[in-house]
């Protein structure tokens, strides 16, 4: 990976190359054009000088007078602290300023008195072997009208100008080095300066990416980083009501799903859950453990509602069905599943909605039961009347016995009819809601509601000779409807003595219980209620053994009604029986009806 650097140096180095870079370029060239400007300085000088010395010379050369001529080198060349020399045009030295020109070598091949042999100037720079100092020569063509009769070189030594040259060398060097250091220490501030906005956007993105969406960055004076800026303060601000909506959102999605009173599951496509409600997890009995991301397998054991989770994961539209979930008591649960797709509208899972609806099939099933108990119930008293009254109009010399004994029959029936329809009555009027409203609740001491109830039923006690004992303590009373608790109770004494066998006892007692409620219990000797028919007796038309129940009697409707009437007390029946030994009704009526 290739390992970062910060902006901070990545700007200040190509400052101080770019600076160096440059210092060093005006340096050189600032050096090289100060030495040529010092050079073509002195060799157009060298040039005055000859041509100044020349017009002394002319004559003296005309005349061949050598001595003078070396005379006059030596004397000017001092005046002028310029080195003089007159060349012969074969090279030999004639005269010089420094030398004697008889101890000097021939110049000919000298590269300034070549230039000057062709009519040219000529001009060298190097070591004099004479002086073995370094010189510049300038050398002129001498004519004699149209011939060259001589040549003069002047020269000067150019350690002067090159320390002069040098010295203008080392000043630019120094104040180049000056002007570096301050150019490169600018440079770094001005890279901090840049810097440190990116630095601190840098920081303020971070708190961005925190969650920090309030926090706003300064605006720097740098037009690019200060739009830079209030763009990433736009981006906070906007970022942030994006994610507030979306949070709303979520918190109505899940003020919905928690409030729904449907269970909703969604899954993935690889059947994990990736939400449910706690209205699924009632339904399906799930503790509050983390269930998201788990297979649905994993949390619900069931292979009905897996088969249906595959089925459903396999179609395009919704589909519906009822499973049964076997270990939490047989409880049936409608599902409807529908695809669950993204904003593209691709699938991205299924959302599965749950509803218990064990209550209501069961409501449904006891509707069902109902209509065909009533309608079994009704119809069959309707077919006897109809058998006798078509006997009666067919047979017009039935004898009077006869006759007499056919409308014993009817009136036998009619009378059943009207048992139902009075029971039918009652059970609709305690049904309805505002019933309560109208009941006529009385204080009353509880022992002369069960000896009213007693006195009613006694009749039928004696005839299939059981017995009736009543105890309880005297003093207890209660706020009752006193009518319908008697109706309750000799419903319930009724049914203990059709069902006890002849010579045994019914016990009617009444008392508090633990928590101070009022109990009212009839407990008979007779066979006894077979465990799984004792949620179902305080149903409509339910019977135990309908055979054996139609011919002792009855509506059918009798519990239910008692039912009903320990619930608009805000009570309940309760019912304990064991096969051979008889069973206990007890009427538990809340302690806020006593006193």
């Amino acid at each position: 990976m290739r390992k970062k650097i910060r902006l901070i140096w990545q700007l200040y180095p190509s400052y101080l190359i770019v600076i160096v870079a440059s210092l060093v370029t005006v340096t050189l060239y600032v050096s090289h054009d100060v030495e040529t400007f010092f050079l073509e300085r002195t060799e157009k000088d060298l040039l005055v000088r000859g041509d100044l010395f020349k017009n002394h010379i002319d004559s003296l050369l005309i005349e061949g007078n050598l001595p003078a001529i070396d005379l006059l080198c030596k004397k000017i060349g001092k005046s002028a602290h310029t080195r003089f020399t007159l060349i012969s045009p074969q090279g030999i030295v004639w005269g010089d300023s420094e030398e004697r020109p008889d101890h000097m070598a021939n110049h000919q091949s000298r590269p300034e008195i070549i230039s000057a042999m062709k009519g040219e100037v000529g001009a060298s720079i190097r070591e004099s072997e004479t002086l073995k100092t370094r010189m510049m020569y300038v050398a002129m063509p001498l004519y004699d009208e149209t011939r060259i009769i001589g040549v003069l070189r002047a020269a000067l030594p150019v350690t002067a100008i090159q320390e002069t040259i040098l010295t203008i060398k080392r000043r630019v060097t120094i104040t180049g080095f000056v002007i570096t250091l301050l150019a490169s220490l600018l440079g770094l501030v001005v890279s901090k300066r840049i810097s440190r906005p990116i630095e601190e956007m840098k920081h303020g993105a971070s708190r961005f990416a925190e969650g920090n969406l309030y926090h706003r960055l300064h605006e720097p004076p740098i037009y690019e980083l200060s739009g830079l800026a209030e763009a990433m303060n736009h981006m906070a601000a906007a970022l942030n009501e994006r994610i507030e909506a979306v949070k709303n959102q979520r918190n109505e999605y899940q003020a919905v799903l928690s409030s729904m009173v449907e269970g909703v599951i969604g899954i993935d496509l690889e059947e994990k859950i990736i939400n449910i409600n706690g209205a699924a997890r009632s339904i399906l009995n799930l503790s509050r453990r983390e269930v998201k991301g788990k297979s649905i397998q994993e949390v619900v054991r069931e292979p009905d509602f897996h088969a249906f989770i595959r089925q459903a994961a396999s179609i395009p539209e919704q589909e519906a069905n009822d499973f049964t979930i076997h270990h939490l008591g047989n409880r049936v649960i409608n599902t409807l599943s529908a695809p669950l797709r993204n904003a593209s509208e691709k699938r991205i899972g299924t959302l599965i909605v749950l509803n218990d609806v064990t209550q209501v099939r069961r409501l449904d099933t006891i509707r069902k039961d109902f209509v065909a108990n009533v309608s079994h119930e009704i119809k069959t008293p309707l077919t006897a009347i109809k058998g006798f009254v078509e006997t009666l109009t067919a047979n017009a010399d039935e004898t009077p016995e006869n006759r007499k004994r056919f409308l014993a029959i009817i009136m036998k029936h009619v009378d059943r009819l009207n048992a139902i329809l009075e029971d039918l009555l009652i059970l609709a009027r305690l049904e309805q809601k505002n019933e309560t409203l109208s009941i006529s609740f009385e204080k009353k001491r509880v022992r002369e509601i069960v000896e009213t109830a007693l006195q009613v039923v006694q009749p039928k006690a004696l005839q299939k000779r059981v017995s009736l004992e009543m105890s309880g303590a005297e003093e207890i009373e209660a706020t009752l409807d006193t009518h319908l608790i008697e109706q309750a109770l000799v419903n319930l004494i009724d049914n203990a003595i059709k069902y006890s066998p002849e010579g045994t006892r019914v016990l009617i007692s009444h008392g508090l219980d633990g928590n101070g409620d009022l109990e009212i219990r009839i407990k008979d000797h007779g066979q006894g209620i077979p465990e799984e028919h004792r949620a179902r007796i305080f149903e409509r038309f339910y019977r135990v053994d309908k055979a054996r129940s139609r011919s002792l009697g009855g509506t059918g409707l009798g519990l239910s009604i008692v039912k009903h009437i320990a619930s608009v007390h805000g009570g309940h029946i309760a019912v304990e029986s064991e096969i051979g030994k008889g069973s206990t009704f007890t009427l538990h009526l809340p302690k806020s009806q006593l006193g």
